[in-house]
């Protein structure tokens, strides 16, 4: 069968790589893909977004399958055009993947669903949410414990976690006013900052079954020990030992599988991949956010670890037999990833810069490179995005697996190259 995934980040790399290793799949297309998945697939020049030049690449191409990696088109309707044009697509509705466009309706679905989450207001205007944040902390030295979002897509950087009065007001000035993130401010959402561990869970579903992945630990935060801006991720690990049989048991029940039944009612039925992003609070599980595809950089290691089909479990899901799959097998090894950026990335970093070491890293055992933002520019791989590369290891501890990891970034070099040096340090602490 040919497949085409769309997309040109770590996470399509990844699932490009994955897919591959079917014995079920003669050709992988990737669009627009990246220097990488150049490497593993067959990249197809066509914007993730541009879905009639996708569509009718696909119709030419006799297309068995497609999946939609980044959560833009999805949220824009990639996935129902796809369908009326008779294509196999994975993922989500636009309907349904508004629970990742819209950060004011997936936390009033929270809400009516009974879902533990924080507590929160949203705010139509930047002088709204300002008067709000005058009035409930009058006092300039009283702390301000609240985190500022964006309502819509920000590519993970519309999240300003605060401490103080003055740094509530700035957050809310950018979202509303400066609009630095674009159409993404024009609500915004004040919430309580929950305090605790964060780990994320992604599942798998059909709309009906729930087929639940081990959990991963994310670490947004740009700089050692989770301090600096947030970004759209500098690394992650999985499994995470924060999450026992248990504590999955009680995600599963009191978060997975009331938002599939809320999304259900609410005539959004949901298929593909649910993201939940959750704090691990002294009162438990709370939700941060739900994303509605794999994680970048949690798809990474994750994949690494599966032993099962890829190609299976998609089609099960687009054809609504989750519930007949055979338990999914995955390796016992632990798997981290720890992403390379550039410098200057959160904010501005220059493009075009070539790297050295990539064939040297993934020659280490058990290390493979997966590429988010490269670009092939006469022959050789430069950087063409802030977070650059994923170098993504397994060992048999996750001590080994952060060895192997960081062997592999050893040998990769560009001008400006930085990364996190603390990726999984947290499962010490668990």
């Amino acid at each position: 069968m040919k497949v085409l995934v769309v997309g040109g980040g770590g996470r399509e790399h990844a699932l490009a790589w994955k897919i591959s290793q079917s014995p079920r799949v003669e050709q992988v297309f990737v669009a627009p893909g990246n220097a990488g998945t150049a490497r593993d697939a067959t990249n197809v020049p066509i914007a993730a977004t541009d879905k009639p030049a996708l569509i009718a690449f696909a119709q030419k191409e006799s297309i068995d399958l497609v999946i939609v990696g980044p959560e833009a088109p999805l949220v824009d309707g990639m996935v129902d055009e796809m369908e009326e044009a008779g294509l196999r697509v994975f993922g989500p509705s636009k309907a349904a993947a508004e629970l990742e466009g819209s950060k004011v309706f997936c936390k009033n679905l929270l809400y009516t669903a009974n879902i533990p989450t924080a507590s929160y207001r949203t705010f139509r205007s930047g002088e709204e949410a300002s008067r709000y944040i005058w009035d409930r902390y009058g006092d300039p030295s009283e702390p301000v414990p609240v985190v500022v979002k964006a309502d819509g897509l920000a590519a993970g950087k519309g999240v300003i976690v605060c401490s103080t009065r003055q740094e509530a007001l700035d957050a809310i000035d950018r979202i509303a006013s400066q609009r630095e993130f674009g159409d993404a401010g024009k609500e915004l959402i004040i919430e309580e900052r929950l305090i605790g561990q964060e780990a994320s869970v992604l599942a798998i579903t059909d709309g009906e079954t729930i087929v639940t992945l081990p959990a991963a630990q994310d670490h947004k935060p740009a700089y050692d020990g989770d301090t600096g801006p947030n970004t759209g991720g500098m690394g992650a690990y999985c499994p995470t030992p924060i999450i026992d049989e248990e504590l999955m048991s009680k995600v599963e029940s009191d978060v997975l599988v009331p938002i599939v039944h809320a999304m259900k009612r609410a005539r959004r039925p949901f298929k593909g991949v649910l993201y939940a992003g959750l704090m691990l609070t002294a009162a438990g599980p709370k939700v941060l956010e739900f994303n509605v595809r794999f994680g970048d950089p949690e798809c990474q290691p994750l994949l690494m670890r599966l032993k099962t089909d890829l190609v299976d479990v998609i089609e099960a899901a687009v054809d609504g037999r989750l519930g007949e799959l055979a338990p999914l097998e995955w390796d016992d090894r632990p798997s981290i990833c720890v992403v390379m950026a550039s410098e200057g990335y959160p904010g501005d970093y220059e493009k075009g810069r070539p790297i050295k070491g990539l064939d040297a890293a993934d020659a280490i055992e058990d290390v493979k490179v997966f590429h988010a933002g490269t670009k092939l520019v006469d022959g050789e791989v430069t950087n063409d995005g802030g977070r650059v590369l994923g170098v993504t290891a397994m060992g048999d501890t996750i001590a080994k697996a952060k060895l192997q990891a960081y062997r592999g970034v050893k040998e990769i070099r560009w001008q400006g190259a930085w990364c996190r040096k603390d990726i999984s340090d947290k499962a010490r602490l668990q």
